[in-house]
């Protein structure tokens, strides 16, 4: 039986590449924003609070923007009718984007303090 990395390896034919090769900026530019994952970055804690900020207002609008180009995206398919997953899909992206607004909400005001 295959172990889960050899099970990556043999679907997608590299080895996944390992996560400390992420750097802050990657992170940032992917639409991670939230503070706790962002301090696992030893430069994270050397910024000040409000350059801190300015990332995570970058990440959330990164994220943001993901976002609602996956929802245009599956908005997009053909004859939605006969797909009930899309529609599913479609409702995931409507809650992660009300959720996002929230998420932005809540660190404003984190930040804000």
């Amino acid at each position: 039986m295959e172990d889960e990395g050899e099970q990556e390896q043999s679907l997608g034919g590299k080895t996944p590449p390992s996560v400390s090769k992420l750097t802050l900026e990657k992170a940032i530019e992917l639409g991670e924003y939230d503070p706790k994952f962002l301090a696992n970055f030893p430069e994270w804690h050397t910024l000040s609070r409000h350059i801190q900020f300015q990332y995570v207002k970058k990440a959330l609008e990164n994220r943001h923007h993901q976002l609602l180009a996956q929802y245009a995206e599956l908005n997009n398919v053909l004859d939605l009718r006969k797909k009930p997953e899309v529609w599913e899909a479609i409702r995931n992206m409507e809650k992660q984007l009300h959720h996002i607004l929230e998420e932005k909400e809540r660190l404003f005001t984190e930040y804000s303090k």
